[in-house]
């Protein structure tokens, strides 16, 4: 037996209408955009008939305010404004296509099209140009508003703590007063410092060197921080006393046991 399709029965004002353009700008000095043109697409597998409907009858002229589609094609509907005194600028008005099956009276569908009449098409592009001026300068003084807030961010934070910079003072005079065993000296014997001393007033100096850096970049890793520090405390030393290499790695030695007890206390 032969079997017959059975379209679907469609749901009242559920079908979707594909109008295009979605609204309709005149303009009253511009006689060329008096007369402009709706088109209507049917993109299902059966007719559609359509009707035009108007919040202002008495403004338009519809030509072919009611007709057909027929499957997967489009038609045009041509609407003229004959109305275009100064007392209706700015007015909006709308337009409303209806769709139904051609055998049935009930709408399936409906769309909604803006309609609204201006006065000069010199006057809407200038205030274009000036609202686009103005999203410019909005978005420049955003932009330079946020930079400058980046920036004094960025000064006030990369400068020294004030208890780091005493802490490096007080380890710069540690580290020029004199060593013990130095006899021609005009400073007094009770300011005199020991080898180990001046290796630990060394190594806090390297340290509030690199506490800024370490603030900046805390995703280093301790095996970096460490080596860095006993190489500049390497050179410290090796500068105010001429040590050879080997002199370098036992003092080295005595910075990695002096961080270890740093560390315990």
């Amino acid at each position: 037996m032969q079997q017959h399709r059975r379209q679907p029965e469609l749901v009242e004002g559920n079908l979707p209408v594909f109008v295009f353009p979605t609204e309709l700008i005149f303009y009253a000095d511009d006689q060329s955009t008096h007369k402009q043109v709706l088109t209507l697409y049917n993109p299902y597998e059966f007719a559609l008939k359509f009707k035009v409907l108007c919040t202002a009858p008495n403004k338009y002229v519809v030509v072919d305010a009611a007709g057909a589609v027929k499957p997967q094609c489009c038609v045009d509907i041509v609407i003229r404004h004959r109305d275009v005194r100064p007392c209706h600028y700015g007015i909006i008005d709308k337009f409303r296509l209806q769709v139904s099956e051609q055998s049935q009276r009930k709408a399936l569908g409906k769309k909604e099209v803006i309609s609204v009449l201006l006065p000069s098409t010199k006057e809407q592009q200038q205030k274009e140009e000036e609202d686009k001026h103005i999203k410019e300068h909005l978005a420049e003084a955003v932009f330079f508003e946020q930079t400058s807030f980046q920036q004094e961010s960025r000064t006030a934070s990369s400068g020294p703590s004030l208890l780091t910079v005493f802490l490096g003072i007080i380890c710069i005079i540690a580290l020029m007063l004199p060593t013990l065993g130095e006899a021609e000296s005009l400073v007094p014997v009770y300011l005199h410092l020991s080898v180990n001393q001046k290796l630990v007033a060394a190594y806090v100096l390297e340290l509030s060197e690199m506490l800024p850096e370490l603030m900046d970049s805390p995703s280093q890793s301790n095996i970096d921080e460490s080596s860095e520090s006993e190489m500049g405390l390497i050179k410290v030393y090796s500068c105010m006393y001429g040590m050879s290499c080997q002199r370098k790695l036992w003092k080295l030695e005595q910075i990695q046991l002096l961080k270890g007890i740093w560390m315990d206390i």
